[in-house]
């Protein structure tokens, strides 16, 4: 760590933010340099499509708090942009035409939203950045009907937000459910079930062909007909942003690779959060996982690495989203495709659905039962056997299933 004076950061979100914060809190002392390309400080993004939309107070949301950078002697660069790295020299160049050198380097980002082409106009938004949500908002607060293009979680966010506020609101969705993907078809369809009960119109199984703009209004095109309304927000998923990587000639896949120590395929060079794609312990192939959290540990685990320090990275991946008064939460990353075993009921819409590898937990999705994915990772990360019976019995703990040991002894 002695040797290492030269620390850089490409990206301001939450992977970039955590890495800068934890190479001081392990006493890094040399020069630390944060790119962001947005002209604000680091901050949480999760809330832009729930309460920021809804204008509901919280924490300022930044990343670390205000003011951290100047205190701690960072060196950040807002409003620029990475546009080139030199391995050679070990420097990359930057957006206002300067050079920065670095001993180790992390590449953190991440995503932007995946554009149609053709969906574009002043009545077309798309989800990423703090400007686009304070658009979105006053948009939004202005429209009597709002189309949402996608079924996933920023689009049901968005859905849900503009339903509170009183407004008309549709999910078109091409995939036979919401949250498809994420949650498989029965799961999709609780959520799909929920968003109906508060109003909205869910379209499933229906393609969008194309829009039509007119004066204050515009009218989406469809498979299944035309739907007018004031605005429509595109959420049809995600691109990495993988250019720089390629560029410096990093082995990049559908995102940058990494190996378990957040390390790219050059040397002194590591990448983290959204933008990585990793081979995670049990999964037959890479993983890229686009969620705060897992961007958060990563980003801390990559600069543990920088350092020299650490284990390799296998955190169970863990999100979540807040839809209405219910909370959707999972641990491990989820095999929709196979069957799950069920823990509550779906009708009441408080549950668990597992997925098993042998007797092991491999994942959890969860509808308003929290405590059951608090427990449900402990289980994953410790490996600890369990039953099919055992997670279905709704009047045995989870939590006494961590402990098998101590529960075998008192039987």
């Amino acid at each position: 760590m002695s040797t290492t004076r030269r620390m850089v950061v490409v990206g301001g979100g939450a992977a970039g933010a955590a890495a800068v914060a934890e190479l001081r809190h392990h006493g890094f002392d040399g020069a630390i340099t944060l790119i962001c390309g947005e002209n604000t400080e680091p901050y949480e993004r999760p809330p832009l499509s729930k309460e920021f939309l809804l204008d509901v107070p919280a924490t300022d949301g930044a990343l670390p708090p205000p003011g951290w950078y100047g205190q701690h002697d960072i060196d950040l660069r807002l409003g620029t942009l990475a546009t080139g790295i030199d391995p050679r020299t070990g420097s990359i160049t930057l957006s206002d035409g300067t050079r920065v050198g670095y001993d180790r380097l992390l590449i953190a980002t991440g995503v932007r939203p995946r554009v149609i082409p053709g969906m574009d106009g002043d009545q077309v938004l798309y989800l990423r950045t703090i400007n686009d949500a304070v658009r979105l908002r006053e948009q939004i607060r202005a429209a009597g009907h709002v189309a949402v293009l996608g079924g996933g979680f920023i689009g049901c966010e968005a859905a849900a937000a503009a339903t509170r506020l009183g407004k008309q609101a549709t999910i078109l969705q091409a995939r036979p459910s919401l949250l498809h993907r994420a949650l498989g078809p029965v799961l999709g369809d609780v959520v799909a079930g929920i968003h109906a009960a508060e109003g909205v119109d869910v379209r499933t199984g229906q393609n969008v062909t194309g829009i039509r703009t007119g004066s204050g209004s515009m009218t989406v095109l469809t498979t299944a007909g035309e739907i007018e309304c004031d605005l429509l927000v595109v959420g049809v998923g995600t691109v990495p942003n993988t250019e720089l990587a390629e560029q410096a000639g990093l082995a990049v896949g559908n995102g940058i690779e990494v190996d378990a120590y957040c390390a790219t395929s050059i040397p002194g060079i590591y990448a983290a959060g959204d933008v990585a794609i990793q081979h995670l312990p049990g999964h037959a192939g890479p993983v890229r996982v686009e969620h705060h959290d897992s961007a958060l540990r990563q980003g801390r685990a990559a600069a543990r690495h920088m350092l020299g320090l650490g284990e390799p990275f296998a955190d169970v991946h863990w999100f979540w989203s807040n839809q209405y008064e219910h909370t959707i939460q999972s641990a491990g990353i989820c095999d929709t495709a196979a069957g799950f075993v069920l823990r509550g009921s779906l009708t009441e819409r408080s549950f668990s659905a597992f997925w098993l590898d042998g007797n092991r937990i491999r994942s959890v999705i969860s509808l308003n039962r929290p405590r059951d994915v608090i427990e449900a990772r402990r289980l994953i990360a410790a490996g600890h056997p369990v039953t099919a019976a055992q997670l279905q019995d709704d009047t045995v703990p989870l939590k006494r299933l961590t402990r098998p040991q101590r529960a075998a002894a008192d039987t």
